[in-house]
């Protein structure tokens, strides 16, 4: 999937999907995490991105979370 996520795009996916794009997603905040702390991060801006896109999923997961105990 693209580097930043569309909400759109989001939206439009399963609980299962999400739930694994948020899985690899949190893989790859590790992982940059851990090449921070060596020393070997050339993307710097990547870091933020992820975060966002983490909160994103999590943001609509919750949404949709709402919406099927209400309904």
């Amino acid at each position: 999937m693209k580097t930043t996520q569309r909400l759109s795009d989001i939206r439009a996916m399963s609980t299962d999907q999400m739930n694994e794009e948020l899985g690899k997603l949190k893989k790859e905040q590790f992982n940059l995490r851990f090449q921070r702390a060596t020393g070997q991060l050339e993307n710097t801006g990547r870091v933020n991105q992820v975060r966002k896109d983490i909160a994103r999923i999590m943001t609509v997961s919750r949404q949709k979370a709402g919406a099927d105990s209400k309904a």
